[in-house]
Formats: structure tokens, sequence, C-alpha cells
């Protein structure tokens, strides 16, 4: 992509309104656009963070065995008036009424739709287990929407929901999302901690949050710091084996929620091994039981032919919200540092003297060399001065900057800088695309 042609509205001042720094870099940096309070249009450097977080999640539920399908976000009142839900869930829920004066809602959650679409089709226990998901806009009008999209009212949500005929199988299924969550988190580049958590309105007896260390987080947590060490279930991870082993491993360190703290538990730890911090909720996972297959009916003949209420759970990621967390994780002074995974653009192609023939050509054989190679690349080719193209790649945090120059190209040079570390190197253009495909 060429950024004469790119739409990249970037700002030189922060604005007011942001009170964080995942807020003020996304302003910034020209991948949001505040419509109303905690609603936020997408523009084109953040949708395709976005898009691409969203597709590393949906990758890791298919490898778990769960199945895309697609809710609406308008639902019907009357499905959660069977669950109960529907005068229980307070001034969250956006209540709207249809020109025919149907009851409706902008859905905060799905338990309910997806419970009647599985209650419609699945009769048997021979078609269990069953895990279906979802990605989709959710809304929850939130008294105080803040903190850009890390506390929006309408978020891009992965919400996921898994059936079962008893409840070793649904513990089996709510095992099979914790692995997928943590394969999930390392590749976007973070390190999320599952912690013992509370269940809010959503209910159930077995409930883990995924939590992010950071400073500006919302959450006082409290974990055993070998947590941090634990490995990483690999891609080969055989998730219809038994999972058990690796939720154990994870489970045993102490890791806990405020609401879910045991201080006694915790000052038991050896005082090097406690670490109370703070932390940004990236993920929810709940077992709920029959909580909603039971109030609507969703059941199925079992082995013995009598009616079995299905065992329920559901996992969620706040996909949107991700985007701000990993902002708030990775950062410097001068931008967004982004893991390659979730990179608007893996290189930033800087043409340092656009209209200079040999430069031109240069940048030029540079950017269709790496395009055509699959890489994604943003070529500065705008007639700004050298250090607002440096200060707008850093600002905008892709991986690597390749520094296209007369200068160095009369010694037939390019620079390379790596934007985590600040590594600079010199080699010449063949080496330049050699090295950015290796990496």
């Amino acid at each position: 992509m060429r950024l004469s042609r790119y739409f990249l509205p970037v700002l030189r001042e922060t604005p007011k309104e942001a009170e964080i720094v995942s807020h003020r870099l996304m302003l910034r940096a020209g991948m949001i656009r505040q419509q109303s309070a905690g609603i936020y249009s997408w523009l084109p450097l953040g949708l395709r963070v976005l898009e691409k977080i969203g597709q590393i999640v949906r990758e890791e539920q298919n490898r778990a065995g769960a199945l895309e399908i697609l809710m609406p976000t308008m639902q019907p009142a009357d499905l959660w008036r069977e669950s109960g839900r529907y005068d229980d869930y307070g001034k969250e829920m956006l209540r709207i009424e249809d020109r025919h004066e149907r009851q409706m809602l902008f859905g905060p959650t799905a338990e309910e739709v997806v419970t009647d679409i599985f209650r419609s089709f699945v009769k048997s226990y021979r078609d269990l287990p069953l895990n279906l998901y979802n990605i989709q806009w959710k809304f929850r009008d939130e008294v105080r929407p803040r903190f850009g999209v890390m506390r929006g009212r309408e978020f891009l949500m992965k919400d996921a929901y898994s059936f079962d005929l008893d409840f070793e199988a649904s513990r089996a299924a709510y095992n099979r999302m914790f692995v997928a969550y943590l394969r999930t988190f390392d590749r976007l580049g973070l390190r999320a901690i599952p912690m013992r958590a509370d269940s809010g309105p959503i209910g159930g007896d077995m409930s883990h949050e995924f939590i992010i260390l950071a400073d500006t987080g919302e959450s006082a947590v409290f974990c055993d710091r070998a947590i941090l060490d634990l490995p990483i279930p690999p891609a080969d991870t055989d998730f219809d084996g038994d999972l058990s082993p690796i939720v154990a491993a994870w489970t045993k360190p102490y890791a806990a929620t405020e609401e879910k703290h045991d201080k006694a538990v915790f000052e038991a730890l050896g005082e090097a091994d406690r670490m109370s911090a703070r932390g940004i909720e990236v993920g929810h996972i709940f077992h709920f039981g029959t909580k909603y297959s039971k109030a609507m009916g969703a059941s199925v003949a079992g082995p013995d032919g009598k009616d079995t209420i299905v065992q329920m759970g559901s996992y969620g990621i706040g996909v949107s919200r991700l985007v701000g967390g990993i902002i708030e994780a990775s950062h410097d002074d001068a931008g967004i540092i982004w893991p390659e995974s979730v990179a608007p653009f893996k290189v930033g192609l800087v043409n340092l003297k656009p209209g200079d023939a040999v430069t031109d050509g240069a940048a030029d054989s540079l950017y269709e060399r790496l395009s055509k190679a699959g890489i994604d690349v943003l070529l500065d080719d705008t007639e700004a001065s050298a250090g607002a193209k440096f200060a707008k790649m850093d600002l905008i945090g892709l991986p690597w900057q390749l520094i296209v120059g007369p200068k160095g190209l009369a010694k037939h040079e390019v620079e390379i800088k790596h934007r985590a570390t600040g590594r600079r190197e010199v080699m010449t253009p063949d080496e330049a695309v050699t090295r950015l495909l290796a990496v």
C-alpha cells in the first residue's frame, strides 16, 4: 500500500478525552474515530489490526473443534424472558421496539440465541459434543464508557458456546477452550494469565478470566510468579485427548482476581513468589451447567432414550478490546510496538527523496519484491520531511522499517530498523529483502 493513496489521519496532538496510552495512541495513529460515547468507527489501519486479531482467534477456535456461525446483533426479547435474564440484566441492555411494537434488544451476549438454535436442531446425544461460536458486534450501555476501545459500549467479541451430555464432557469442553485461549493470546504476543474469577450475570460455578498485566489495568490481580514461566501448549496439541494435565498445571499456581482473592492462601506463598498487580481482562470462560438449557428446554435423547438437559459453557474474547490491550502491553514514548502477528503492515518502506529517479526506482523495486513475496508493506512515498516520516513510522508501530535514500543508494546500501529494539543495520537492497523474508 502506498501512503500517498492511503487514508491515515494521524494526529500530532493528543486529544483531551484520551485518558490511557492505548486510547491516545489509537487516536493519534489514525486507527479509530469516536462517533459517540463508547462508539467508534474503525479506520483502515485499525481495521487491519482488528481483522488480524480476529483471524488468529478464529484459527484457534477451529483448531479446538468449535464451529463458526453468525448470530444477529438484534435479538427478540422473548428469548431473554425465557431464560429469566430480560428483567435482570439492568440498564446495560439497550431495549428497542420495532415498527410492529415487538420488543427487541441489541445483544450484549448470545446465550439465549445459541440455545434456541441448539434446541431447534439437536435432538440426540449422538450429535454431541457441539461448540458454536461467532465473532460479532455486541452492545452494553456502560454508564461511563471510557478508555477508548477498552471499555466501549459497542465492541467486537468472540463468543463460543458448548453443549454436552454430562458434566464430565462439559468439563472436557471447558478444558479445550482453556488451552485454546492460552495458545490464542500467545500468538497475539501476550502473556495472558488464567485467574479464578467471579461469573457475574453470566452465571455458573466454574470461571476463569484471562488477564494481561498492565499498570493501567482496571482489575486488581494476585498470582504466584511461577505461572509466568509455564510453557504454552504447542500447535500439535491433541484437542481430542485429555487436556486436564495442562489445565491442572496452569491452575495449580495461585492466580485470582480481586473478587476471588484469598488473602490467607496468597500470603502463605513465599514473599519472592507473590505478585500483586493491575491487569486487563481479555477473555473470560464460564461453565454454567443447565442454567440456560433447563430454562429454555434444551435437551437431547440420551443413550437410554430419556430426555437429558444438556450442560453448557460460554467462552468470550474481547477482539476489539484486545487492540487496546496489546498497545497497553507493547508501546514506548514514540508510539505503538506491534507484535508481528497482528501488525497492520510488517514493513514500513520509507522513501527519503520522492521525485528522485534513483530513489523512486529502488523504493518501487523493493516494494514490488516484498509485496510479491506476501509481505504487507506500507510505502511512504509522500513529500513529508524525513523526521516526520520516521516519527509516523514509530507512532504506527510497524515491526520493521526499510529506509531508502540517495546517500545510501550511492553506496548501494539501504537501512533496516527493528521497531521493538531500535536496532539499525545497513546492507544492500538484496540483503534487506532476504532479511525481511526470513523474519
